[in-house]
């Protein structure tokens, strides 16, 4: 039996017709065609139409049809895209000799002479060597032949790169070049915490193209960050200080059984600060002397020097440096006669009015350092203090401000600026000359480095003229004695009053009255 179509789906169907029409109608614009609609019709009419309306604009837009031109184009298969491989980065030219030209000089060595791997060359270049330095000529073909020295050196002359370049060459070459976690193949042995991270600055820039891997070790700071550098991670070359590497090989940390190479650098240093009963206990813990290579270095050759030296090595070469080749080449030396109450007025005066890039002052005792950097403070003059007792992280950040140019001028004591290596310090002030003729050469060898001029200042007073003859004697030349101009002995400006160190002011206490 047939189904009997709705009716009343066919009069609907049939008035959305009309609907359609009528709204076609008013797209196209004719509407005069339309019928007008009542103002006064229902509410009720106007609503049914606007429905209808909408019902056949939703049936236009799901009956619509698409487009001749859009269905042919999506009917017509499109040819499918080339796979294109990605480009490639272009590989950088190798790095060779070609790009590090340094012409033959009379009486000069250069690093090229000595047969270095090219990796140790290419980060030569980079650092911008070019000649040898004296000690550098005379130490690096018995360095890198294996034997054992003995070298005289100041610092500031280049022996760092002496022991670094010729350590790193035999590194490389040797074919036992596979490092384990805590067993180093070379140790560099330095009295202070600032020396040993010079050194390991100065070993990574020239290891930066090569696989070895270093690690400073020195006390203040960083105790487990240290040990877990050495456990965890293989490392070639420990750069430590006495105290704690000791620390670590009691605690099985650090093994020295594979050390190849052995380097003391200041050993005179390390006597005087009561370091070689440790380094003893260390150089214990190493093969024999005949299995490895023991560089030595210090600023002067005494007697003690030359007995550690037969215990630890084995026919050394020994080699020397002039001391005051170093002074008067390269450092321009003044001494002031002044009274004690006139070195401020001079110091001052030099800061202010003189042409200076960075200033060390040095003193011989932390509370005359201390004094003198109050003052200067007071009188606006940008500085920094380091002592001896200056914590480690406050030591650090203190240098690193001077080296960034943060901070113009530094007070600092023997211990504590005997490890400073900054590049483009100007001038040198000896506040109070040292006891010993030996501070002497290391405190100017602040400055005049590596070739480059500097000025040393130093004050002679009542007290510091008596050590004038023994330092003129060790550096085997007379210092030119000079009286200071008028202009530097005018007195500097009273200043700020000191601030005190609580920040608070002092009030007085209230009488109790009396009830």
């Amino acid at each position: 039996m047939k189904k009997q179509p709705l009716r009343k789906t066919s009069r609907r169907f049939k008035h959305l017709l009309r609907s359609r029409e009528k709204f076609s109608r008013l797209l196209s614009g004719n509407r005069s065609e339309v019928e007008p609609i009542a103002v006064d019709s229902a509410p009720a009419a106007k609503k049914e139409e606007q429905n209808a309306v909408v019902k056949v604009a939703k049936m236009e837009k799901v009956t619509r049809s698409p487009e001749p031109q859009a269905a042919a184009a999506d009917s017509q298969p499109q040819p499918e895209e080339k796979y294109r491989r990605p480009r490639r980065p272009q590989k950088k030219p190798k790095w060779n000799l070609s790009s590090f030209q340094i012409d033959e000089v009379p009486g000069k060595s250069r690093f090229h002479d000595f047969d270095l791997p090219l990796s140790l060359m290419r980060a030569i270049s980079d650092l911008g060597f070019e000649y040898c330095t004296p000690i550098q000529a005379k130490a690096l073909p018995d360095a890198l032949a294996g034997k054992d020295l003995v070298a005289k050196a100041s610092t500031g002359t280049g022996k760092s790169a002496v022991f670094l370049i010729a350590l790193f060459a035999r590194l490389l070459r040797a074919q036992n070049s596979a490092a384990k976690p805590g067993s180093p193949r070379a140790l560099i042995i330095a009295p202070t915490r600032e020396l040993v991270m010079q050194i390991a600055k100065d070993g990574n820039q020239l290891a930066k193209y090569t696989p070895l891997r270093i690690a400073a070790v020195y006390g203040g700071t960083d105790y487990q960050k240290q040990m877990q550098r050495l456990e965890q991670g293989k490392v070639d070359v420990v750069v430590a200080t006495p105290g704690r590497l000791l620390d670590y090989v009691g605690k099985r940390v650090v093994r020295l059984h594979q050390v190849q190479t052995m380097i003391i650098d200041e050993a005179d240093r390390m006597l005087d600060m009561g370091f070689i009963p440790d380094v003893r206990r260390i150089i214990q813990r190493t093969p024999e002397k005949e299995k490895r290579q023991t560089l030595l270095f210090s600023a002067t050759i005494t007697p003690e020097v030359k007995h550690l030296a037969a215990q630890w090595c084995v026919k050394p070469v020994s080699l020397e440096t002039e001391t005051e080749q170093m002074a008067v080449e390269t450092v321009e030396q003044i001494v002031y006669m002044t009274t004690t109450a006139e070195k401020y007025n001079v110091l001052y005066n030099t800061i202010t009015t003189g042409e200076h890039e960075r200033i060390i002052v040095f003193t011989n005792m932390k509370s005359e350092a201390r004094r003198l950097y109050d003052r200067l403070r007071r009188n606006d003059i940008n500085c920094t203090l380091l002592t001896g007792d200056v914590p480690q992280q406050k030591r650090m950040a203190r240098l690193e401000r001077f080296r960034e140019g943060v901070v113009d001028v530094l007070i600092a004591t023997d211990v504590a600026g005997r490890g400073i290596h900054i590049d483009g310090i100007s001038h040198v002030f000896n506040y109070t000359l040292p006891y010993e003729p030996e501070d002497y050469v290391h405190r100017i060898g602040r400055t005049g480095r590596a070739g480059h001029s500097g000025i040393s200042i130093s004050f002679a007073d009542e007290e510091g003229a008596f050590y004038l003859p023994e330092i003129e004697e060790y550096i085997g030349q007379s210092l030119p004695c000079l009286q200071p101009d008028e202009a530097l002995l005018v007195a500097p400006p009273k200043g700020r009053p000191p601030q005190k160190s609580s920040g608070q002011r002092h009030r007085p206490h209230k009488k109790r009255r009396r009830r």
